[in-house]
């Protein structure tokens, strides 16, 4: 079941949204309110997510909020990663929750958080216990990133690469298994909070993992999860089937999907970071994924539930 839609992934981090293009975030702020106008039209019962920013920035949702975009959204996400690329400690977490509180009202979603076993697999041990005990009861909905490392053989979504150094290479250890599907120490300490800390786990099309993954997140007790469908991925050859196979695949978790990535045809630059050519293409490929997957029924639906909830 998808239990919400967010727009976008991090777009105040330039590896997933182009500063040169829009140093202001203007076209990201006209998009985003088309994608949250279509999505609601597509199912108004549907929480709407505005992409989680990296990093946590109050004066970031400050500008959006000027621009209009918090009123075509219904949650506000951010994500965190203290011991690998943040330059704050672990332990500000909640000073940065109420960063974010003091600029909305709108409730506050922490859909990435994680730490790499780049340095060693102990640290991720005590960093998944030093978090939970920090974020569990103080926001709505926590994703661990991830339940598999990135292969290797894979680029990382980052437009830095190998020139980030070691940072670089961290984004193929985040996972609670190691490539080649064993399960690294803090995974058994995960299985304690999964009923009450989600997982985001991104697929890559036509992912080989994704049906081990699903075995794994039923066996751990994940209740709910973070994935994507990608904007640019649905110009590919068979794109609607492995579109349905993975949503097929996740039907047994509250899902919250994340709609991003500019085909390259369609974007001012022909990258996936770039706004688009017409924001309403975006925001058209948003609706047709909601009318496929979340349909609005007119008894409602449970979705609706989960701001409610809050």
């Amino acid at each position: 079941m998808i239990e919400a839609a967010m727009i976008w992934n991090e777009p105040n981090n330039k590896s997933h949204w182009d500063p040169e293009i829009d140093p202001d975030w203007r076209l990201f702020s006209e998009m985003a309110i088309a994608a949250g106008q279509a999505i609601k039209e597509a199912n108004p019962d549907l929480p709407r997510v505005l992409g989680g920013m990296s990093p946590i920035d109050p004066g970031f949702i400050s500008n959006l909020k000027e621009r209009g975009v918090l009123d075509h959204v219904d949650v506000v996400a951010v994500h965190g990663f203290p011991l690998d690329w943040n330059l704050w400690q672990i332990h500000e977490w909640p000073a940065k929750i109420d960063e974010i509180r003091a600029v909305t009202d709108k409730p506050i979603w922490v859909t990435e958080v994680g730490i790499s076993t780049f340095g060693a697999e102990e640290v991720q041990v005590w960093g998944l216990n030093r978090t939970a005990e920090l974020l569990i009861g103080q926001v709505p909905k926590i994703h661990w990133y991830s339940l598999c490392d990135l292969p290797r053989a894979w680029e990382a979504t980052t437009r830095h690469r190998e020139a980030e150094g070691s940072s670089y290479y961290r984004h193929f250890y985040m996972g609670l298994l190691r490539e080649d599907g064993t399960p690294k120490p803090a995974l058994k300490e995960y299985e304690k909070y999964a009923a009450e800390m989600g997982l985001c786990q991104w697929f890559h099309f036509e992912d080989h993992r994704l049906d081990d993954a699903v075995a794994w997140m039923k066996r751990l007790g994940v209740k709910y999860l973070r994935t994507g469908l990608s904007w640019a991925d649905s110009f590919r050859p068979n794109a609607l089937d492995w579109f349905d196979r993975q949503m097929e695949a996740l039907s047994d978790f509250d899902v919250t999907v994340t709609f991003c990535f500019t085909p390259e045809h369609r974007g001012i630059a022909p990258h996936h970071t770039s706004p688009p050519q017409v924001k309403e293409e975006f925001a058209e490929f948003c609706a047709s994924m909601i009318r496929r997957y979340a349909p609005h029924t007119s008894a409602g639906s449970a979705e609706k539930e989960v701001l409610e909830a809050l």
